[in-house]
């Protein structure tokens, strides 16, 4: 048996494989360690180079390097930016990204 985690890894490793011109992540590292997410996000930006990728995820520093992120609210685009410029407009994009990155920095002090 394989954890999920490693189920995901496998079904990222084949749609790279398959070398798509268009590729569509939902929520790609959701199963995953930050440890392993920090390495598939390394090898998914030098991948999607040169191909259309839409990313979605709730886990914000998978979108961190995204040339244009869309924030959506109940099913409605309400920002759009970079990742720098999202953080800029101190709005909902920045509201929860600050919160993830709050709580991660809590969990390594508590470690």
């Amino acid at each position: 048996n394989i954890s999920q985690g490693q189920k995901q890894l496998l079904t990222i490793a084949r749609a790279f494989l398959a070398d798509p011109e268009i590729l569509i992540l939902d929520e790609a590292t959701s199963s995953v360690d930050s440890r392993t997410e920090m390495q598939i996000q390394r090898a998914m930006t030098e991948l999607m180079k040169g191909r259309t990728s839409f990313v979605i995820a709730h886990r914000l520093s998978t979108i961190r390097d995204a040339e244009l992120i869309l924030v959506m609210n109940h099913g409605s685009i309400i920002e759009k930016g970079t990742h720098a410029e999202l953080l800029a407009k101190n709005g909902f994009y920045a509201d929860l990204y600050n919160s993830q990155f709050k709580g991660r920095v809590l969990q390594e002090e508590a470690v």
